[in-house]
């Protein structure tokens, strides 16, 4: 199927993807490792939970961990412009069917509980507590130095009906990877903040979330961030990399926090502002389209992923592999 047109005016406006929360098994191993070992910064605690941001970020959390008895993804959250979107959000999200509801979020505003066609749970907000400025407070950086969250990448069992449904809500398709014999996309990358992706979709056993990526300044914050977890007990939690994606040009690294949740460190993309912008794109078969240089990805980066609480993923529509390491 083609790549749809871009809707450049849609029923309300998405600024950007914003946070993501997780429940995990050992709340003091995961801050062992999302704070003393990535480095991002504690913005917020209360009993069983835990929010941080990274360092360029005046919003209160990019992330938020639960203590819990089994480790799932429960929520993607994006910021909207204002709050007369919230409620065009909420009238867009019921035309499409899906359940709508207004709930209570700490250090949010006034926020829309919603989910995707294939029940991704999705939070709409327009204000967050803001933060006063790290980005030049240098004796906090540590670990991969982490700037910013970047990016969701989400199993989905259709891609092209995940592609219609987010391009309908005004996200941008910037390169997708199409099976020549099929004619079906196997997976796309698409944005509103104007790098190449808010949002990826791959083909699989979905819903589930493929990873959650951060932006760090140079690919020598990778290396320096491999070292560390060779030598603090983290070397099993390494899954990928490093590399360069043929796709988005990223310089990556993959690895597994201790409850399996998969996070890319990522670096080294390109801008995708102009809303002309033609897509590229990449044959199935190309093997370098999911890397330039480097190791092919391991078999576990297209089996394993996050479950979201309470759904129950499906097998995916395209039943076509790209090329997978032995």
């Amino acid at each position: 199927m083609p790549v749809p047109s871009p809707n450049l005016y849609p029923d309300f406006n998405t600024v950007r993807l914003s946070h993501v929360e997780f429940t995990v098994k050992n709340l003091a191993a995961s801050r062992a490792f999302w704070v003393d070992t990535l480095g991002l910064q504690i913005s917020g605690e209360e009993p069983g939970a835990l929010y941080l941001r990274a360092m360029e970020e005046r919003g209160h959390h990019c992330v938020v961990l639960r203590q819990g008895d089994k480790p799932t993804a429960n929520v993607l959250g994006f910021k909207v412009w204002d709050e007369a979107d919230l409620d065009r959000a909420e009238a867009w999200f019921k035309a499409k069917g899906r359940p709508t509801s207004w709930i209570d979020r700490p250090y949010q505003g006034r926020t829309l509980l919603t989910s995707d066609l294939f029940g991704v749970p999705l939070e709409f907000y327009a204000r967050m507590d803001r933060l006063p400025p790290i980005h030049q407070k240098y004796a906090l950086y540590k670990g991969v130095k982490p700037l910013r969250i970047d990016h969701f990448n989400t199993f989905t069992p259709d891609v092209d009906a995940s592609v219609a449904f987010w391009n309908d809500m005004g996200f941008r398709v910037t390169e997708y990877t199409e099976d020549e014999d099929s004619g079906r996309l196997w997976a796309a990358w698409m944005h509103r903040k104007g790098g190449v992706h808010d949002m990826a979709f791959t083909n699989g056993l979905g819903p589930r979330l493929h990873h959650t990526a951060f932006w760090v300044p140079t690919p020598l914050n990778i290396i320096d961030l491999l070292d560390l977890m060779a030598t603090t007990g983290y070397v099993a939690n390494i899954e990928r990399g490093p590399g360069r994606h043929g796709i988005s040009n990223a310089f990556f690294l993959y690895i597994l926090d201790p409850d399996g949740h998969r996070i890319e460190i990522y670096c080294s993309d390109y801008q995708t502002v102009d809303p002309d912008l033609e897509p590229i794109k990449w044959d199935l078969k190309d093997p370098q389209r999911q890397t330039l240089w480097g190791a092919p990805a391991p078999r576990s980066w297209f089996e394993h992923g996050s479950l979201f609480a309470g759904l129950e993923p499906r097998e995916a529509v395209l039943k076509a592999q790209p090329i997978i390491a032995p």
